[in-house]
């Protein structure tokens, strides 16, 4: 049973150490709650450095000032000052130094393959671990802060790496590694000692607090107990766990859609994942607009909403974007993959068995498949058949255990135990799975010349240029075709509009667009343009009547018009539904 704090006094900031880490995926608000930490740590009289390492900060405009690569004083809060840290800036910074020396020693297109093995999310994890080490074991920095606090954690795959015995230089210069997030490691053995420090700050309690930040959803805790089990695997185990944004019942309002609402998050709060029970909980109230300011801030941690102030007519209608529009776009072309993603708990599970329903239940093929691990497409679809609906999971785990067995039982062959430990290791990295998943989506593709597959999940713009790069199926392939002749490989199919849409899910809120951004950049250096985004789980298209979702209704308009406007060739908005969306009566409204 957890133990409930009340929110005026957060558990998490009782006897605080000196480091605090808020960890959890986009858009659950962990700048808002980092941020009113450490105003609360600096009003109390102590002296406070905010450091954010996330690549959508907005720190800077929550306190209105800038904010950048140096420290910087909070004038509104005397003894808080912050920094950021530029996760793709620190990256360029040290790909370039692990680059620039073989630059025109080796063939530019082996230089280009080093280029893109170090240009994605395992590189920028380190080269963020790398800038903050200093903050953790500088005893400069001791001196000058009684707390230093961090938006964003570190991954425990991150972690492990840093923990691996023996030489990454030599692992690599040997050609041992593989197409994974070793590449990252060449060259630090002189910082080995550095990192032993800052890792073994962050394994204890007395100097470093963990604090997990999640919202009341079912999805969204269950991507919270990810990351504290596998921060717990590495010996970060000592964690506390914020649910924020939780609509109170006092701003219920008479409101239907807010009722349910309330009664659907309070139910996921009572049904936490097993190992996030234990956990000290701090619930955080949602409020009525976004944290800007120091005034809001200091009020986050109240146990009450705001107080509700009457609400003007939008000043811009919400335009109608039905997702149906898009559904019909999709069926006239009769056959095809599409392809949804997007950062998890933005509802792409429901959203790929809303499409497959709505194509199936016009008597068109589909086959439905997912590669999330906590994606219950079964659960979805509650039991409900169609007579051309077909559903399966491609099981990450059964394929890594594939493609492990490959890589060890060919670039393993020669190795001794210490090497084939570290190649191990290599292959448990993010890059892995995708990789390893690829190629059961290379499999799946066959079948969209005939039929409709709709998939959860795909691989990242960065693994599919990976792919290529080293020496993929797609360039080997090109490379052994007979003069004259034509073929179309998996990579070819992801980057025709024609053969594979492209969708990219997101939320209406700040962080989201911006990671979703952030997505769409990279599958553009791949060759895949998205399709069309999704909006899903909009207050302003369910049109509220509570003050308080109506307020936060206003505040989702500039984001929706900026993806309409920018970033979105196709838009569809999806309403926040009053339940869940589960079964093929709800998931055909949706459409």
């Amino acid at each position: 049973m957890n133990q409930t704090s009340v929110t005026t006094a957060p558990a998490f900031l009782r006897d605080p150490p000196r480091f605090l880490f808020f960890t959890g995926k986009g858009g659950v608000g962990k700048t808002s709650i980092a941020c009113a930490t450490a105003v609360r740590l600096a009003d109390e009289g102590a002296s406070v450095l905010l450091v954010s390492t996330d690549p959508a900060s907005n720190v800077g405009q929550v306190f209105g000032v800038t904010v950048g690569a140096h420290v910087t004083p909070i004038a509104a809060v005397p003894g808080l000052s912050a920094l950021d840290i530029d996760p793709a800036e620190a990256a360029r910074v040290y790909r370039e130094r692990i680059v620039g020396p073989v630059r025109g020693l080796l063939p530019a297109l082996e230089v280009a393959a080093i280029e893109e093995q170090l240009s994605g999310a395992c590189t920028t994890e380190i080269a963020s671990f790398n800038e903050f080490t200093d903050l953790l074991t500088d005893a400069a920095w001791a001196a000058a802060y009684d707390h230093i606090i961090f938006d964003t954690a570190p991954t425990g795959h991150t972690i492990r790496l840093l923990q691996l015995p023996g030489s990454w230089t030599d692992f690599l210069t040997e050609g041992t590694g593989d197409a994974s997030c070793l590449g990252p490691l060449s060259g630090l053995d002189k910082q080995r000692g550095i990192y032993a420090d800052a890792v073994a700050a962050l394994a204890d309690p007395a100097r470093t607090r963990l604090v997990l930040v999640g919202r009341p959803a079912a999805s969204a805790l269950a991507e919270a107990a990810r990351t504290h089990d596998e921060l717990a695997g590495i010996g970060l185990g000592r964690q506390f766990l914020v649910v924020n944004g939780i609509l109170p019942a006092a701003a219920v309002d008479g409101d239907p859609l807010a009722a349910a609402i309330h009664e659907r998050e309070e139910r996921a709060l009572a049904q936490l994942p097993g190992s996030l029970a234990p956990l000290t909980l701090d619930r955080v109230a949602l409020k009525n607009s976004n944290m800007v300011g120091v005034s809001a801030l200091r009020g986050l941690f109240g146990d009450t909403p705001d107080a509700a102030t009457p609400v003007g007519e939008q000043t811009a209608p919400l335009a109608a974007a039905p997702l149906g529009a898009l559904i019909d776009e999709i069926a006239a072309d009769g056959h095809g993959l599409i392809m949804l993603m997007g950062k998890g708990g933005v509802g792409k599970t429901t959203l790929a068995a809303a499409i497959a329903v709505a194509l199936a239940e016009r008597g068109l093929p589909v086959h439905l498949t997912t590669t999330d691990p906590a994606a219950h497409l079964n659960e979805t679809l509650a039991g409900d058949v169609l007579p051309t609906l077909t559903v399966s999971r491609i099981d990450p785990a059964v394929e890594i255990a594939r493609y492990t067995e490959h890589v060890l039982r060919t670039r393993g062959a020669a190795l001794d135990e210490a090497g084939r430990a570290m190649l191990r290791e290599d292959l448990r990295s993010p890059c892995t799975e995708e990789i390893a998943v690829f190629q059961a989506f290379s499999r799946a593709t066959r079948e969209a010349r005939d039929s409709f597959v709709v998939m959860d999940t795909a691989p990242t713009g960065h693994t599919l240029l990976l792919i290529d790069a080293t020496g993929s199926y797609d360039r080997e392939v090109k490379r052994q075709l007979a003069p004259g002749l034509t073929l179309t490989t998996p990579m070819m199919k992801l980057q025709d509009p024609a053969q594979t849409k492209v969708i990219v899910v997101t939320l209406a809120e700040t962080t989201p667009v911006l990671e979703a951004v952030g997505l769409q950049d990279e599958l553009q250096r791949a060759g895949i343009m998205p399709w069309a985004w999704i909006v899903n789980n909009s207050i302003a298209a369910a049109h509220p009547d509570a003050l308080l979702l109506r307020e936060r209704a206003r505040g989702e308009l500039a984001e929706i018009t900026r993806v309409r406007a920018v970033h979105a060739a196709r838009l569809a908005i999806v309403p926040l539904q009053r339940q869940a969306p589960v079964g093929i009566r709800a998931l055909r409204q949706l459409g």
